[in-house]
């Protein structure tokens, strides 16, 4: 797309290029990549020598695989025996030995130049750059890959998480404690296989540091005593000793049963639960808890492949989250779990909207007839054997004992993030032997993420890029655009003013009210939705663009009728507060325009691209910030997440004099 009117400058995604991809900003220290590196005995690919009978790598041999490696630590394809023989760290009169080997085996290829002797490179040179390379730094338990084989994605993200993704077939993973503690295994030996089989070889720091992981996660379980009550045990006096004990008071346990056995205090499993694991120390959930009245559950629609493994890995453990970009069919996939656990299932969802969208969807895709599922809110009152409530109504005492008195054998947490706030962690006393939680960006910018997982459950989910290489979720195309002030009045008062005010004035510049106008003008087959943070400011674009204007203060009625018509393609325009960022299923835009944003929130930055991730492509998102102020900053920091899921992030000046 071009722009005649702005000028281009930086950026991918986030993550370096294809070569090798860097933390990127994440590592202030200026530590070692992919393609530089102090420590050579860090890296450990896959062993690609072929057919060699001589002695390994371990015993100094050069093979065509350590020759790869040095080209990459000197960052160049061609090289003396010099530089090999620095790489490699070996003597340099047997480098020129095992290199003219290579050579009389046809692996290398000899070049004398005038300012040394010989060169070597590789016979098939587009080796180094078609094929897939894996680097371990086990130190900072990074694994950088080029050019991954889905086959190693999908083991990568057995024990690994996705930190960084370039766009160009770069990929960073962390291994992290908790990506150890939910690894989908029944044995640290499978999860080990598991490793050997994505990395292509052993890597004995790494495995040592995740095998001490592998044990933190099985020291600790909850189980139900005979007698009723519940139990912390520990696998050795030990560890009860020096970390239970240490940990909890009174509050949490009534009094030691044995050396390696606590009575639990009913009602405090949840806090038991967060404190362990943040002293690094995960608890099994081995309860008897209700299951409730079973319900026969079919699911009348066939789940994709990523979809099935979801459901698979909630089934081994009866808790977990969905995490997947929006479009990605999360709320399907948890209809498969209902149908799994066939069992009465309570949904808690963050506004009335959401509720009346689950109700419809159980109804379109379960054989669930419309009379067993109901709705608990502000507008309906129904326990049914399937309910969708609201998180508040649902912590409200007035109304908690209707689902305390009920044995679910499932809830859902439906935009889980939530769970953590004071508000909305009432809900999670609401035991059930299944918890499921549903999020696009389980990340929160108060860093209670971790809360999340204690609560409801351990991450489940499907790297992103794949969902878009599959083509099941369309990625969206992302650019900053940096507008000029609309009039020097408010300039003014941006330079006199202060702290959250001073944003606000960046956030409310009446220069965007032109750039909406323009970018509308130059999509106009689009369907387009424009969000704000400031209720002024979305009543002046709806007034400038003679649009409704949806917000918190719209009825709920006129709210469902705005949106009704915009799904049915009866209207292609609408100007939304924050009520959009969730909770709200608008699948057919293709256009979304983020005049002003909270702070740079990650999450919303998630949820506000998310409107526009449908298989269907060709969707854009341009954030808008006022040019010369913090609100750059906040843009970036918005779309930094996205950009480390591997889309590109572009960024445009607008040229003001070109405005007119």
């Amino acid at each position: 797309m071009t722009d005649e009117r702005s000028s281009e400058r930086a950026t991918d995604g986030a993550a370096g290029n294809s070569d090798a991809v860097s933390d990127n900003g994440d590592d202030p220290d200026g530590r070692e990549t992919a393609g530089e590196t102090n420590e050579p005995n860090d890296v450990d690919g896959p062993d690609e020598s072929s057919d060699d009978d001589g002695p390994g790598e371990a015993d100094g041999e050069i093979t065509l695989a350590t020759f790869h490696e040095a080209c990459q630590r000197e960052g160049r394809p061609v090289l003396t025996a010099g530089a090999v023989a620095r790489a490699l760290e070996y003597p340099h009169d047997a480098v020129s030995e095992r290199l003219d080997d290579l050579a009389d085996r046809g692996d290398l290829e000899r070049l004398s130049v005038s300012t040394d002797p010989v060169v070597w490179y590789p016979s098939e040179l587009e080796d180094l750059t078609d094929r897939e390379r894996i680097v371990v730094f086990p130190k900072r338990r990074e694994i950088v890959v080029d050019r991954p084989e889905q086959f190693t994605r999908a083991q990568l993200a057995q024990f690994a998480h996705l930190a960084d993704a370039n766009g160009a077939d770069g990929y960073r993973y962390v291994v992290r404690p908790e990506d150890v503690w939910q690894a989908p295994h029944d044995s640290f030996e499978a999860l080990e296989r598991t490793m050997r089989q994505a990395l292509g070889s052993r890597n004995d720091e790494l495995e040592e540091w995740v095998h001490s992981q592998w044990d933190r996660a099985h020291q600790f379980r909850l189980r139900t005593h005979e007698d009723g009550y519940t139990v912390l045990e520990a696998n050795s006096p030990e560890v009860m000793g020096n970390v239970a004990r240490q940990k909890l008071d009174e509050e949490h346990v009534h009094a030691p049963i044995s050396e390696t056995e606590d009575w639990v205090r009913e009602g405090a499993e949840a806090a038991i639960k967060r404190i362990l694991y943040e002293a690094g120390y995960p608890v099994q959930d081995h309860r008897d808890l209700d299951s409730g009245e079973s319900l026969s559950i079919d699911l009348e629609v066939s789940l994709r492949e990523y979809q099935r493994t979801w459901v698979d890995r909630f089934a081994e453990s009866g808790e977990g989250i969905f995490v997947g970009p929006p479009g990605s069919g999360k709320t399907v996939a948890a209809m498969g779990a209902m149908a799994h656990v066939g069992g009465e299932t309570l949904i808690l969802v963050p506004s009335r909207d959401l509720a009346r969208q689950w109700a419809e969807a159980v109804v379109e895709y379960t054989s669930l007839e419309p009379a067993q599922v109901g709705q608990y809110h502000g507008g309906q009152k129904q326990v049914r054997p399937v309910t969708i409530a609201t998180y508040q109504i649902a912590g409200m005492d007035r109304h908690r004992s209707l689902f305390d008195d009920r044995e679910w054998g499932l809830v859902v947490f439906d935009e889980c993030q939530h769970v953590p706030s004071d508000v909305y962690r009432r809900s999670t006393h609401l035991q059930s032997r299944n918890r499921l939680g549903l999020s696009a960006s389980p990340i929160r910018e108060d860093d209670r993420q971790t809360e999340i997982f204690t609560l409801v459950g351990p991450p489940i989910g499907t790297d992103w890029q794949a969902l878009f290489d599959a083509g099941f979720v369309a990625e969206p195309e992302l650019e900053i655009r940096y507008v000029p002030w609309g009039d020097e009045e408010q300039r003014n008062a941006y330079v006199s003013a202060e702290g959250r005010k001073k944003y606000r004035i960046a956030a409310e510049n009446r220069g965007k009210v032109d750039e909406v106008s323009y970018l509308l003008s130059a999509h106009p087959n689009s369907k387009a939705l424009v969000f704000v943070d400031y209720l002024e400011q979305g009543w002046e674009i709806a007034a400038a663009l003679d649009v409704p204007f949806l917000s918190g203060e719209t009825h709920h009625h006129e709210r469902q009728r705005l949106l009704e018509e915009f799904r049915r393609d009866e209207r292609d325009l609408l100007v939304i507060s924050r009520v959009g960022d969730e909770g709200i299923d608008l699948p057919t835009a293709d256009l979304a325009i983020v005049a002003s944003g909270l702070g740079g929130s990650r999450r919303q930055g998630t949820q506000r691209a998310g409107r526009t991730m449908r298989p269907a492509g060709g969707a854009l998102v341009y954030v808008l910030a006022t040019r010369g102020t913090r609100e750059e900053e906040f843009a970036r920091r918005q779309l930094q997440h996205l950009g480390r899921k591997g889309m590109t992030v572009r960024e445009r000046t607008v040229d003001s004099s070109d405005e007119s």
